[in-house]
């Protein structure tokens, strides 16, 4: 017997709710060392906004259709 299963990862964005910047977990930032597929709890505490250089309290997450 040969079952297939497929698993579905489902990624979030957050958006800082000052300058707009949205963070998506499935591209991450490389570009600051940010791996894509990192999830926003894994990102560290004193981590900034790359835009307006507020901490991950001022994001929220957000549903984009």
């Amino acid at each position: 017997m040969n079952a297939s299963v497929e698993i579905v990862v489902t990624y979030r964005k957050f958006m800082c709710v000052v300058c707009g910047f949205i963070y998506d977990e499935e591209a991450g930032l490389p570009e600051e060392g940010i791996e894509p597929g990192t999830r926003w709890e894994d990102i560290p505490d004193t981590w900034t906004c790359p835009d307006c250089g507020v901490t991950k309290d001022d994001f929220e997450m957000i549903e984009i259709d």
